[in-house]
């Protein structure tokens, strides 16, 4: 699926953390420290866009800005844990990470 695809365009998106695949390589922060961040326990964890409190329960999810999109799914695509899922808000159907068609 590509990221300027019709089926993402305009489309509300949110992505979560699977901690227990956390490698905290950190890839996901080097593309999008806006969403992304490594805690003390050398995992990543997700954030709202323009605020340092992150989202450390097990699924907990972060807004996608479309401005910060490529960067997201970028992290998806190069996160040597696979564990950084994007998905529509509307239906909970994963649109990149590991559980993507």
């Amino acid at each position: 699926m590509s990221v300027t695809g019709e089926t993402v365009t305009g489309e509300e998106l949110e992505v979560w953390i699977d901690q227990d695949l956390c490698t905290g390589d950190g890839i996901c922060v080097q593309y999008a420290p806006e969403v992304f961040e490594l805690d003390i326990d050398g995992l990543a964890y997700v954030k709202e866009s323009g605020s340092d409190e992150l989202r450390q329960q097990p699924g907990e999810t972060a807004p996608v800005p479309l401005t910060l999109l490529q960067d997201v799914v970028d992290s998806a695509k190069e996160c040597p844990g696979d564990c950084i899922h994007v998905r529509r808000v509307r239906d909970q159907v994963e649109v990149f990470g590991p559980d993507a068609d």
